[in-house]
Order: C-alpha cells, then structure tokens, then sequence
C-alpha cells in the first residue's frame, strides 16, 4: 500500500517506517526536521522536508495519493506546552487539522494517530488504567491530544474517516532523543555512558509504563489490518519507578554513580500505567520486549554512538 508517515524521521516514527519498508509497502514521510533527523530516514523512502501546518501538504496529498496515514508529527514535550501552551497548539491541534482536512479531501482509507495515556488520564485511581476512564489531562499536551481524538471521532461520524488512536506508555528506545527534557531513559543512558551524573528529578518515586518501541511499531502494523475503530492503550500493564530505572541501567552499563535528586517538574504525575487488554483482545496486539530486554537494546544503540 501506499503509506504517508507525518513524524517518519522521529523517534517512533521511523521505526514504524522501517517496519513498512520491509514488508513491501511504499512511504511517504512528511517531517519538518525540528526533533526528527535525517539520519533515521529510511532510504527507500519519498522524503518531504515539510512543516504539518503547511498549506503545501495538500500537494503532496494530491501527488502521492495516500491509502493510509499515520500521523506522528507534533511537538512531544510535556515541558515546553506548560511554557509555551499557544506555539504548542499550533503544532498539535491545527497541525493535525490540517492532515485530517486533507485525509478527507484525497479520502484516505484510514488514519492511525499516536496518542497519549498518561497525559490523557491524569492522576488516574485505577491503575493499569483503562481505555473507559475518565480524561482528566494535568498539561496542555495532553489537553492537544484528547482533542485531536474528538476530532478524529467527529472525522468518523460525520466523514466515514476510519481511524485508531493509540494511546501510547511511555516509549523508550532506539533513536529516542537523550538531548531533550524528556525520555528519561535515554538521558540516563547517555549520561552514564559519557561519564555524567544523571539527575532524577522528584523523589524517584514517580512510577512509569514503559514500552519499547518495536512493540509500538507492532502495534501500528496490526492497526492496519484491524477493522476497528477507536481508541487503544499501548503499553505493558507493569509500573517501574524512576529509581529502579535508574538502578537498572546503571547495572547493565556497569558504572558508579549516585543518585541525585532534584525539584520535580511542575505538573509532574506520580502514576502512570496503562490496561492494554482491548488491544490484545480487539487487534492481537501484546507488548513482547521485558523491560531488562528492552533496556539492553537500547543501552547497545547509545554504546555505538547513536
């Protein structure tokens, strides 16, 4: 099929990319280069240096002619919406408008969207947390997603656009950026691996879903095939604290370095842990890395200097 990837020279993104190119499809990525790199693009696939916001998009909608798109591109920190809540907006919510407009113009067969759980839930009460529970989102990048997901919806019922939100954990591994404020276990790899002191923001109690991001790509693959339509937790049902994540990468690396802690970050949740049961029993999805497997691939990309 043809596939047009928004995001495909970012962190999951060109994970995914990789995973299409090699089951024969052909892409197209769509990326304005801010966090993505040129470096993870696949070769064999059409590349657009192109910001979503663009009104160019259309074009490149209407040359390629996409069946499918899955839509990556957005502004990922936490952080920075807290700071700047109107740039990041811009990016998240009329970004995204713009490639639903055009998935409705060029009547694309389906959309997939990377989405959020913990940013979408909040401070949840049942945890792992279920796809049913209420939104309750504490950033304004969580606030962008939940909307996006209405207006996926709204693209459904009014359009017939089929789509799949994936509500995503937190995604670690290879090509994760280890510069940025957040992905924490890449910032802790990189610094351990350089020799620097790794700093564990809040009590180190704050606990995480993480989920590697073959398994990510995975279940994007299987969206594909699914006649579903909705929203899906991706994750892996197990809360690890930030301590034990650190104490786990600095076993694997095998360096000594102490613990240090700083303010937490504003808005920071304490919990976060995702029930992904309708995505095992609706798109035969389950996560397949362990968390130890996981850490080593991704300790073995930074180690080669990636």
């Amino acid at each position: 099929m043809k596939i047009l990837v928004s995001g495909g020279a970012g962190f999951i993104g060109s994970n995914l990319v990789d995973k299409l190119i090699k089951d024969g499809h052909q892409v197209v990525v769509i990326d304005n280069l801010f966090t993505g790199k040129k470096e993870n693009l696949n070769p064999k696939a059409k590349f657009y240096k192109i910001d979503i916001q663009s009104p160019k998009i259309s074009q490149i909608f209407k040359k390629e002619k996409p069946e499918i798109v899955f839509h990556f591109a957005a502004q990922v920190d936490v952080r920075k919406s807290v700071e700047n809540p109107i740039e990041s907006a811009k990016v998240n919510i009329l970004g995204s408008l713009n490639i639903l407009e055009n998935c409705k113009k060029f009547k694309i067969k389906k959309i997939i969207f990377s989405s959020t759980g913990g940013a979408i839930y909040g401070e949840a009460k049942i945890i792992p947390t279920p796809e049913d529970y209420p939104a309750n989102p504490l950033s304004p990048y969580g606030i962008e997603k939940l909307t996006i997901e209405k207006y996926l919806d709204y693209y459904w019922k009014i359009f017939k656009i089929p789509y799949i939100s994936l509500r995503l954990a937190n995604v670690y591994g290879p090509r994760q950026n280890s510069k940025g404020e957040a992905g924490v276990i890449a910032i802790f790899c990189d610094k351990m691996l350089c020799g620097k002191q790794p700093i564990i923001y809040g009590l180190g109690c704050q606990t995480r879903d993480f989920v590697f991001v073959d398994d990510v790509a995975e279940a994007n693959i299987l969206t594909m095939k699914s006649k579903r339509v909705g929203i899906f937790n991706i994750g892996t049902g197990k809360e690890t604290d930030i301590d034990t994540i650190f104490e786990k990468i600095k076993k694997l690396i095998g360096v000594k370095c102490k613990k240090i802690h700083a303010s937490a970050q504003l808005g920071e949740q304490k919990r976060s842990c995702l029930d992904y049961t309708k995505a095992k029993k609706e798109l035969g999805w389950q996560p397949k890395y362990s968390l130890e497997n996981g850490l080593r691939e991704t300790i073995n990309y930074f180690k080669n200097g990636n």
